[in-house]
């Protein structure tokens, strides 16, 4: 029996402390910029909101727009269809630090690896799991 992975949301005065402590300057520079492009890529609807950030009990971290909308993806590997602004989210989130992986920014490459798995597994119990993959694979 496995614990259940739960998020909490990050306070408005805690997020450049929070997000400093997970990725230093490289939130700032790559990783949140590269979140909203890839959004903006995915959700031709999105057109800028403002975002909350959430820690999860596995040490994970992903962020989503705070929006009641319902956004239609339209993704590079054919996947079309509807995510609430979480499940966007969190799907733009794991399409980032997959990319980001892969950088040869030293350290950072293996805290983004690390931080796509902390986040898949929090999104398997997701209402929206099953089209969260379909976007993601």
């Amino acid at each position: 029996m496995t614990t259940p992975i739960t998020r909490q949301q990050v306070p408005e005065k805690l997020r450049i402390r929070h997000t400093a402590s997970l990725f230093g300057v490289h939130f700032p520079l790559n990783l949140e910029p590269c979140v909203y492009a890839i959004t903006r890529n995915i959700a031709p609807a999105y057109q800028g909101d403002y975002w909350e950030f959430y820690t999860l009990s596995n040490g994970g971290f992903y962020m989503a727009p705070h929006s009641e909308q319902l956004y239609s993806l339209n993704c590079d590997n054919g996947f079309e269809g509807q995510l609430s602004a979480d499940a966007l989210g969190i799907t733009a989130c794991l399409y980032t630090y997959s990319l980001m992986s892969f950088s040869d920014l030293k350290g950072f490459a293996e805290i983004c690896a690390e931080h796509y798995q902390l986040l898949r597994e929090y999104m398997f119990a997701h209402i929206e799991a099953t089209n969260i993959l379909r976007a993601i694979d």
